[in-house]
């Protein structure tokens, strides 16, 4: 669950297979679940041993015993599958969001303030998953699925954008301010290939990064 951008910070909103899973007609087949358990195990294990771009999707089939077709009906591309493995963690991140903002909430914090701590946990959370995020930037899937559900741009773009326009009903931010267009300015940063070069080319730490990206709601104020 995440925040709707209504004026209530705890009413959530569904997001699809991050959440919650999907109705399905019929029972899966046991082996099918047994074969995608089995794929997302072997990639997470070859990922730790040699990197996420060293391997292929050959390499994955080949150690988990199964057939590239077999592999392909559960995932068209690496990136699908990459997203497939952050599946939990963003489950966890997003749900101990929630549960902070709630407690801030509870303690007064305001909606500008609870964007700060968001977006500085945001930073260590794309850091922790750069190799997979970059994979599945590589296959498209971030752009393709911006606005869809099932996508983790979608849950980060809401919640934020739910904090301005949450900000500018209390009279914190400027009236002025365009919630949506600044909610994806302030996640660009934040796109893989540029947290990546912030990293490894310029050398930012993670600290500066998040000091850098937290410094631009300071001009949304009141």
């Amino acid at each position: 669950m995440i925040m709707s951008t209504n004026n209530d910070l705890l009413s959530p909103i569904s997001l699809g297979t991050i959440q919650e899973e999907p109705q399905v007609t019929r029972q899966e087949r046991a082996d099918a679940v047994a074969n995608r358990a089995l794929i997302l195990e072997t990639a997470d294990t070859l990922f730790a041993q040699h990197s996420v771009a060293a391997i292929n999707m050959a390499d994955i089939a080949k150690a988990a015993g199964v057939g590239k077709g077999t592999l392909y009906r559960r995932f068209a591309n690496k990136g699908e599958l990459c997203l497939a493995l952050m599946d939990n963690q963003t489950r966890e991140f997003q749900n101990n969001m929630l549960a902070r903002m709630r407690e801030m909430s509870q303690q007064g914090v305001g909606p500008l303030q609870q964007l700060d701590q968001f977006l500085d946990a945001l930073v260590y959370y794309v850091e922790d998953h750069a190799p997979l995020l970059c994979e599945v930037q590589r296959s498209g899937l971030l752009e393709e699925g911006e606005l869809n559900q099932e996508r983790p741009y979608f849950w980060q773009f809401m919640t934020i954008s739910g904090l301005l326009r949450l900000a500018q009903a209390q009279g914190q931010c400027r009236a002025d301010i365009d919630a949506d267009y600044v909610a994806d300015a302030l996640l660009a940063p934040l796109n893989a290939n540029i947290f990546r070069f912030q990293r490894q080319g310029r050398g930012f730490s993670l600290e500066r990064i998040s000091a850098g990206l937290r410094s631009l709601v300071v001009g949304l104020q009141t």
